[in-house]
């Protein structure tokens, strides 16, 4: 099967930027407890030394930060006082302070972190709700994409961009900011944290970042499989993803209708325990239904009746091509086309080498696969063979629009680029 027949790359590199940055709460490491309890933390410390300068010094201080970082986030003074509301316990020692004194406290408790400073993969794509300005037999979309900064933290970040009708890939250029979401509500179940965050309209899209913000997430959010879902008219956009805690992982679940404001879940079951599940775009007789890999090895069919609980599962995809002895397993939400469910896979041959590959299964019952792709779609070609994971090609999921797939994928887990699929020519190309 030639990848010439149906797929074609596009010359568009989405690389990681380390001038991108957000503020993060810093905390001075702190010495081992074993000192008298009446003995004071390093952030008490900290304060001391702000509240020992005079006004005028407090003030020239902070005139200094101001005009060092200003440029470089939104509402500086803001997310310094915010910063200081959240510091009380260090406070309690100390008396009343001054507007500035606060604010410049709340500075020496933060740090510019480049959160895309090492890679910008693993995307995944979905219309855009708002298809206004939509170009004459074109679409919008919105691509998510994982990104990675110091110490291996990853978080998740968007762009936006269009599709035209000749086939060419359009991103949007992106914003010179950066911002981190407000907590809109937090609650604690017996599964872990349910959390909102909710972006101001005034940041641009490309500008939103979700950190991670449970202690699940902890080291980080990765791999979010955006899906656009279907539901009696109404439409939502899901994304399942893995949390890790830097020492455990699980699958959550993130909900949103305007990429503005999000809600992070926990997922549930036993099926949820493992990595890379992917929603089907609607129910499947009255069920929500999954493809994950239970095993590292398969892929499984589950299903479930609420959306967050996920037990049991029946394979159905295995390895049988060489390419993908090691393990198989998906590249995003199935998509539905006439013929039945697209499933992109993802593959791992000799060398540890990651294609990416496709079955085509029923679309009334997903567990029958009516064909595969006997060699891969899409390969590492010899200028995306290096990176800080070699020789992978991979993707969190594509697109339809008419009869072409636009599948964005990332190249060794650094930077992303595009292709797109004539969906005619891929079907005549599967081993049925």
């Amino acid at each position: 099967m030639s990848q010439g027949i149906f797929l074609n790359r596009q010359a568009l590199y989405l690389r990681p930027d380390p001038a991108r940055v957000i503020v993060r709460p810093f905390k001075p490491a702190t010495e081992p407890r074993d000192l008298n309890p009446t003995d004071k933390t390093r952030a008490n410390h900290i304060v001391d030394r702000v509240l020992a300068l005079d006004t005028e010094a407090v003030a020239s201080q902070l005139a200094d930060v101001l005009e060092n970082f200003l440029g470089r986030h939104r509402n500086l003074l803001e997310r310094f006082e915010a910063r200081a509301n959240e510091m009380e316990e260090a406070f309690a020692a100390h008396g009343s302070f001054s507007k500035i004194q606060r604010q410049l406290i709340g500075a020496y408790f933060l740090n510019e972190y480049s959160f895309e400073a090492s890679a910008l993969f693993n995307p995944s794509i979905v219309p855009h709700p708002d298809q206004s300005d939509a170009p004459k037999g074109g679409l919008r979309f919105i691509l998510s994409l994982r990104a990675i900064g110091e110490g291996h933290v990853s978080s998740l970040t968007f762009r936006a961009g269009t599709f035209a009708a000749d086939g060419s890939v359009i991103v949007d250029p992106t914003a010179r900011l950066a911002s981190s979401p407000q907590i809109g509500h937090r609650a604690s179940g017996p599964d872990g944290d349910h959390v909102e965050l909710v972006f101001k309209p005034e940041e641009e899209l490309s500008e939103r970042v979700i950190f991670p913000v449970t202690e699940s997430q902890s080291n980080g959010i990765e791999d979010a499989r955006f899906v656009e879902f279907s539901d009696g008219g109404r439409k939502t956009y899901y994304a399942t993803y893995t949390a890790y805690s830097g020492r455990a992982i699980r699958s959550e679940l993130i909900e949103t209708s305007d990429f503005m404001s999000f809600r992070l879940s926990p997922l549930r079951g036993a099926a949820a325990r493992n990595k890379g599940m992917a929603l089907f775009p609607r129910k499947i007789d009255g069920r929500y239904a999954m493809i994950a890999r239970q095993d590292n090895e398969n892929l499984y069919l589950i299903y479930s009746d609420d959306l967050y609980t996920w037990e049991g599962g029946q394979a159905v995809l295995k390895p049988e091509f060489p390419w993908e002895f090691v393990q198989i397993g998906n590249c995003g939400s199935p998509i539905e086309l006439d013929e039945g469910w697209l499933l992109l896979t993802h593959g791992v041959g000799p060398v540890r080498k990651y294609s990416i590959g496709a079955a085509l299964l029923d679309k009334n019952d997903p567990s029958k696969v009516l064909a595969r792709s006997r060699e891969p779609l899409l390969r590492p070609e010899p200028s995306e063979r290096e990176g800080y994971v070699p020789n992978v090609v991979y993707t969190c999921g594509a697109m339809r629009h008419n009869d072409q797939v636009i599948l964005p994928y990332a190249v060794s887990d650094t930077f992303s680029n595009f292709a797109t699929i004539r969906i005619s020519a891929l079907m005549q190309a599967m081993k049925r």
